[in-house]
């Protein structure tokens, strides 16, 4: 009788031991990035293809936390952020896409399906016009001021709330695949596996809501103008950036950008009509967003 007692107590202690050691791994875990540990939406956005015949996601209105803590300087003030629906490109803008409707390709790394590089602000925001027209919707661009028309049903660039709200894809890591940046090469092209180059859009991991190339690739134009302390100064409710500025925005990692530059948080900006190439461009693509209708957004 004393030794079933004794086994019964031994048997205990080790699932006691058991648990307090799956616990300790899980929260390991947890430290580490693992994809296991970011938060995953409840549902995948609706897959749409346009009259263009380019592929988007409708990505549902929400709320999230824009910002690093972790990250650089203008990305420390995290705070609240809440957007209506928008619908965003599965894919980075490609070359053949682009030429199609501008007529011209100015890109280094030539290929039909690789992304649109060695474009300025402009440039994408001409395309985005392109787009509209084509399919008979209203352009959001005035090309002489260059204001964007929000109210338009027509193409633009993303804000830069819509662009890190799409990319963390309701994560709260560095990234949206967890916090380790080792981690990145099986997810993204950036400066540690490239080959100082561009590769074809879609041939890395897509998020949790279905969107390629965020991390990595090229760097993406968004509409708003760059504001250092616009994350402490800008409103809750689908913030537009400041009302002027001599940069714009530009979010997400690139085919020559180390890992830390890669991050859902990190910005980055740069006039919108500079012209000389060498300063970067071939760094520099986009992809389009528009209002969804009310059909797609059943």
């Amino acid at each position: 009788m004393k030794t079933r007692t004794t086994g019964v107590v031994v048997l205990i202690g080790a699932m006691w031991m058991g648990m307090v050691l799956l616990s300790s791994c899980q929260k390991e875990a947890g430290k580490s990035g693992d994809s296991s540990a970011a938060r995953r939406p409840a549902q995948a956005p609706k897959a749409i293809k346009t009259q263009s015949g380019v592929d988007m996601l409708v990505i549902p209105g929400g709320s999230f936390m824009m910002g690093d803590k972790s990250g650089p300087p203008d990305a420390r003030a995290v705070h609240k952020i809440t957007l209506s629906a928008f619908c965003m490109d599965k894919y980075e803008v490609t070359q053949v896409q682009y030429e199609d409707l501008v007529g011209n390709n100015p890109a280094k790394f030539e290929g039909d399906k690789n992304p649109m590089e060695q474009v300025r602000w402009m440039q994408a925001a001409r395309y985005c016009n392109a787009r509209s027209e084509k399919e008979g919707l209203k352009p959001c661009y005035d090309e002489e001021t260059w204001a964007c028309d929000f109210a338009a049903n027509g193409y633009r660039l993303p804000t830069e709330a819509e662009w890190e709200y799409a990319c963390r894809a309701g994560t709260d890591t560095a990234y949206w695949f967890g916090r380790d940046p080792q981690a990145l090469a099986s997810h993204a092209w950036f400066k540690g596996n490239s080959g100082k180059k561009t590769h074809e859009v879609g041939e890395k991991p897509p998020n949790p809501w279905g969107l390629y190339d965020m991390h990595g690739n090229v760097s993406e134009w968004c509409n708003d103008w760059y504001g250092a302390d616009y994350y402490k100064t800008g409103p809750e409710k689908d913030p537009r950036g400041p009302d002027a500025g001599k940069k714009r925005v530009i979010r997400g990692g690139n085919w020559s950008a180390p890992p830390e530059k890669c991050t859902s948080a990190y910005r980055l900006s740069d006039a919108p009509a500079l012209s000389d190439v060498c300063l970067g461009y071939d760094i520099y693509g986009f992809r389009c967003v528009r209002r969804p209708s009310e059909e797609e957004k059943k």
